[in-house]
């Protein structure tokens, strides 16, 4: 969607989420951001607000049904959504162990439950805006990984969490287009965040935050059903996937686990 006026981004607070505040930050912004960290979430309100964007910052859990979709219902109250950023997400790594069943659940209730109850209700808002003519009448993103395109050992719910995420949008986005609302799943590889700081293996194609976030806007502006980087290592994604999985078995058990 092009010149989104009022954009919900979730985890705001710091990594992707943080990048992409900034990059929407200006004049004539409405920007209602979420997160965990109350100081950090505030740290970058304030940034955006330098900006010259106007911000609603709450510290909404993704994971509680009830208080985002309060929260989502109050900003379109404020202003009518035009562009929401499911972006909230964690990931556990399971060492030198396996997951343990605790793990599993806490990724899936914050990746997957915490991605429907972002966007549920803002579906359900925009489907009442009236229709601006030829355009849109709002737009969605949902942040999935290039990790949910093939289980990895390491993070198997993580894995399964954004693969999860991934083909519900796509799946969405031919469901929403009657009523006029875009649906775009960010598959993004490995981006400097606090989410892979803790990785203690080489990144391949590894970005900068600041720089994911132009791709993502670019991608969104466009309309773009599926926004993936790096091509490169998505190239590579695409050929394990063509390999036979009894090879690309042997190969990922040779891949150093995540702490």
């Amino acid at each position: 969607m092009r010149n989104p006026k009022s954009i919900l981004i979730t985890g705001a607070s710091s990594g992707l989420g943080e990048a992409l505040a900034l990059d929407y930050a200006a004049p004539g912004i409405l920007l209602a951001l979420t997160g965990r960290d109350r100081t950090r979430l505030e740290a970058v309100a304030g940034a955006c607000r330098d900006a010259g964007a106007t911000v609603i910052a709450e510290t909404v859990d993704v994971v509680d049904e009830p208080a985002m979709k309060g929260f989502v219902a109050r900003v379109h109250a404020e202003r009518p959504l035009d562009l929401v950023i499911a972006n909230a997400g964690i990931s556990i790594g399971t060492g030198k162990e396996t997951e343990a069943q605790e793990q599993t659940q806490t990724v899936m209730r914050i990746n997957v439950d915490g991605v429907v109850n972002t966007i549920a209700p803002a579906v359900a808002l925009m489907r009442e805006k009236p229709a601006p003519g030829a355009g849109p009448r709002g737009q969605v993103a949902i942040m999935s990984s290039l990790a949910g395109f093939r289980g990895f050992p390491g993070a198997p719910a993580y894995c399964a969490s954004k693969a999860a995420v991934r083909v519900w949008g796509e799946a969405m986005r031919g469901e929403l287009h009657q009523f006029g609302i875009e649906v775009s799943v960010i598959c993004p590889g490995y981006v400097r965040t606090p989410l892979t700081a803790t990785n203690r293996f080489r990144m391949p194609f590894l970005m900068d935050a600041d720089r994911a976030a132009r791709i993502m806007r670019r991608g969104l502006e466009r309309d773009r059903g599926r926004i993936v980087y790096p091509w490169r290592l998505y190239l590579l994604v695409r050929v394990l996937l063509a390999l036979p999985t009894p090879i690309t078995d042997r190969m990922l058990r040779r891949l150093p686990k995540k702490e």
